[in-house]
């Protein structure tokens, strides 16, 4: 057994993050400055979409959607209830209706024809997932969209491809930036667009109604005649975030390789555990970024829920993405639903765990969760 703790996760923080952070504290300039303009460049030119608006988390980002878009009471948000509850949340408390669609049993990625039968005269919004690092498959999405705005959640995929192009560059899409993320400045989000009048209102959304950021690179500070537009919220994000933040995103490319290289040790070590399954890849043209490594656990000596435990007991940390949203207690009492209603995002939600995936983790790490692994099994 491991003599020290394997976590599930843990931020790659290099010695240049950590400097670009303390150039900010000591620049005098710590919130809504320069280094939030240059995260929001490098988000621009990651996915080839116009516009980028850095916000506090994902969840604030969808929350600004929602009101940009006027989406309240009456309305329907279309979304895979295998994800994070911020989502269903957010709109949950505009007033709207969540309405959770399956997702393929072996990718996890969200079903385009579930996606067609659940759209009503209602429906305002698609949100489909990019699930672990793997894309949704966006032409599909789009043929049953039918000019419906599509909004992509890329919480899982800093240096996710959809056919050649990078995630976001087609749809809007809210990027996560939270500490277990690829690449982390501890919490954060970011809003991109092609939409400049929607990026207009979210920015002025996140900022107290205000028309502009306190940064300007004209005049590098607020304009005295800077006024409340339309009463807003405080979502901005502070430059210490946004300096790491912009750190990583230099090094994207290297964080996934690595993550990358572990994943593929771990599938080619888990070929012979028929217990162990991994997500599967789609059909079509992508690249993962890697974000979890997911398997689902087929043991009739052992439940997920104890594999976990007994995983720990031997020092290695797992993780749940995720229990299904629609079973939620809330979702569940408010909207009556029942087991069976999303028998493959149930069945995933029941037997799926998140197995250590980082890029200061060594093959010897990934040799020692197998091993551990096989022991619990037997």
């Amino acid at each position: 057994m491991r003599k020290e703790f394997l976590p599930f996760t843990r931020p790659a923080i290099s010695e240049s993050d950590i400097a670009a952070v303390t150039d900010v504290l000591r620049s005098g300039w710590i919130t809504n400055g320069p280094a939030n303009a240059g995260f929001e460049q490098a988000l621009v030119e990651l996915t080839g979409s116009g516009y980028a608006v850095a916000v506090s988390s994902a969840t604030a980002a969808m929350h600004l959607l929602l009101q940009s878009m006027k989406i309240g009471p009456g309305d329907e948000v279309i979304t895979p209830s295998m994800t994070w509850v911020s989502i269903a949340n957010m709109i949950e408390l505009a007033g709207a209706k969540p309405v959770f669609v399956e997702v393929d049993r072996e990718t996890l990625l969200v079903r385009p024809d579930a996606i067609a039968a659940a759209i009503t005269p209602r429906t305002r919004l698609i949100v489909p997932v990019h699930f672990a690092g793997a894309s949704a498959d966006l032409d599909a999405i789009a043929n049953v969209a039918h000019g419906i705005p599509v909004v992509e959640d890329c919480a899982h995929a800093v240096g996710t491809f959809y056919k050649g192009e990078h995630v976001g560059r087609r749809n809007s899409a809210i990027f996560s930036f939270h500490a277990i993320k690829n690449v982390t400045c501890g919490e954060g989000g970011m809003f991109v667009t092609p939409d400049e009048a929607l990026a207009t209102s979210i920015r002025r959304w996140k900022f107290h109604g205000i028309a502009m950021d306190a940064f300007d690179r004209q005049n590098r500070g607020r304009s005295p005649q800077a006024e409340v537009i339309s009463p807003g919220f405080k979502y901005n994000l502070t430059d210490m975030q946004a300096a790491l933040g912009l750190n990583q995103m230099r090094r994207w490319r290297e964080i996934n390789a690595k993550r990358t290289q572990l994943a593929m040790l771990y599938r080619e070590l888990f070929a012979d555990v028929p217990e162990i399954a991994p997500l599967g890849d789609p059909a079509y043209d992508f690249t993962h970024a890697w974000h979890l490594f997911i398997v689902r656990v087929n043991s009739k000596k052992i439940d997920r829920n104890t594999f976990m435990a007994e995983l720990k007991a031997r020092n290695i940390g797992t993780g749940l993405h995720f229990r299904c949203a629609h079973l939620q207690k809330f979702y569940r009492e408010k909207y009556n639903y029942l087991p069976g209603t999303l028998p493959d995002t149930e069945y995933n939600s029941d037997h799926i765990t998140s197995l250590p995936l980082f890029p200061d983790m060594t093959e010897d790490d990934v040799r020692d969760v197998v091993s551990a692994v096989r022991e619990v099994l037997a």
